[in-house]
């Protein structure tokens, strides 16, 4: 049963501005990604050629952050996607049900993410101690590789520092993430200034022949860059999931989502740009133990002002990415307490801390199978990530937004995103392509589909259960 939500002390409070919620989206769609994920997706996609993958990325994220400040408006309220779709699948049939499976791939997918923030931030911050990268044990899980190093002791530092900082109330946080975000945007700021001011446009542009021949390989290329690109860009939808947190959702949504969406678009092609104008790139796209390739940004403001700078650098992002792991802890915390407090999800999680009002079990519980992800290879955790998440969340969602149900809703009250249902298609098309162009797509499908069967197990139990309570 639902927990009974009385006003006042057992609430979340409205307490983030629409300054706030653009910085938060900002750093959590930074983060560590751009500067990490540059080189594998000039190599992916073999050559500058990668600028097509970070604009198609950007398409893609702005059709379906549409979608987004649509259901966002619709539907305020904590938990994000998980009202969305109890909402319009119907909150007593499949929409519990799809609901209850998106809470529950959360429990492994958020974690996932965050960790992602958490590696990154090691394996920069790595730059200052040279030997943290080497495992004093590895194994693996299923295949995949597990390894135990420097890099992974400050990952898992990055995962507790997160933790602290959130146990305070969301007025203190709103100051934080405002100060986060313009840090982290000055930051790329100046990489593009740097760049574009020691500007070589031969080195830029140095497309490899065929670079644009519409082949097999070229759309493999395509659909691997998307991917990461996509992964870059994610983070655009956060403060939906903290809807019933946020002061004047009807203007502040839609003003975070698609604002973000277009600062940080503008931001990554330019530092794109910039950064290829300066370091060849044959030589980000060597072998992946390389210097050039792990520290990238660092690299390229070294031989631009010196190693101290290169220093300076490696702090500001790794300061980024302890920032996205903060704002998708942040953000991800409320998705099980949402689900709890629907009584879709254990009771447990949707308890508030006393003071704060913060959901701290659901909280603690991320954060800890987030200390157990630490340990996996980055380029694991990304491609599973993703995955995982455009099947149980983009495309359900995706769907949930033709539905007859949310026509008539969206006619009501709310933000109405212009050429309706074009964006929608265009986005489910995206997602769908870089599903199917993946060359691994058949074990990651193996990956979900042992999620979705375990989920559906517990719900079905849980169903049960709840029937047989009422029969009595």
């Amino acid at each position: 049963m639902p927990l009974p939500q009385p006003n006042g002390a057992n609430e979340l409070r409205r307490g983030l501005t629409t300054r706030a919620a653009l910085g938060l989206n900002i750093i959590d769609m930074v983060g560590v990604g751009p500067f990490v994920t540059l080189p594998l997706i000039v190599g992916v996609m073999g050559g500058p050629q990668a600028m097509l993958g970070w604009i198609m990325g950007a398409l893609l994220s702005l059709c379906d952050g549409l979608i987004w400040s649509e259901l966002g408006t619709a539907y305020p309220e904590a938990g994000g996607s998980y009202a969305y779709l109890k909402h319009l699948y119907g909150e007593r049939t499949l929409g519990r049900a799809f609901s209850f499976l998106y809470a529950w791939q959360l429990l492994i997918s958020a974690p996932l993410s965050i960790a992602s923030g958490c590696i990154g931030f090691s394996q920069y911050l790595s730059f200052f101690f040279p030997h943290a990268s080497r495992p004093f044990a590895s194994t693996s899980l299923l295949g995949v590789p597990i390894v135990f190093s420097g890099q992974t002791l400050i990952a898992l530092s990055a995962c507790a520092i997160a933790m602290i900082v959130l146990h305070r109330s969301i007025f203190a946080i709103d100051r934080i993430v405002r100060w986060l975000g313009l840090v982290v945007g000055l930051t790329l700021v100046f990489l593009i200034v740097a760049g574009l001011t020691h500007f070589n446009a031969h080195r830029a542009f140095d497309f490899p022949p065929g670079a644009f021949h519409l082949n097999g390989a070229f759309f493999a290329g395509l659909g691997a860059g998307m991917l990461i690109s996509a992964y870059d860009y994610w983070g655009y939808y956060n403060v939906c999931f903290l809807g019933a947190e946020v002061r004047d959702p009807q203007r502040a949504i839609p003003r975070a989502v698609l604002g973000a969406i277009g600062v940080v678009g503008v931001l990554y092609l330019l530092m794109n740009i910039s950064v290829l104008g300066v370091l060849p790139w044959r030589e980000m796209a060597q072998n992946t133990d390389s210097h050039e390739r792990m520290f990238t940004m660092a690299v390229f403001i070294e031989r631009l002002y010196g190693h101290t700078a290169g220093g300076v650098m490696v702090i500001l992002i790794s300061l980024a990415a302890l920032a996205s792991v903060l704002a998708l802890l942040l953000g991800y915390s409320r998705i099980p307490f949402a689900a709890a407090r629907d009584g879709n999800f254990p009771a447990w999680f949707g308890v508030l801390h006393p003071k704060h009002r913060i959901p701290m079990n659901s909280l603690l519980t991320l954060g800890g199978i987030t200390l157990v992800c630490c340990v996996f290879r980055l380029q694991e955790v990304i491609t599973t990530l993703v995955v995982v998440r455009i099947l149980f969340q983009f495309l359900l969602q995706g769907v949930a937004a033709l539905l007859p149900k949310h026509r008539r809703q969206r006619r009501l009250s709310g933000f109405r995103m212009p050429l309706y249902p074009l964006p929608v298609l265009a986005a489910l098309a995206g997602f769908v392509f870089i599903l199917f162009s993946r060359p691994h797509f058949l074990r990651e499908m193996r990956t979900a589909g042992v999620i979705l069967v375990a989920g559906s197990a517990v719900y079905a139990v849980r169903l049960f259960r709840t029937l047989h309570a009422r029969t009595k």
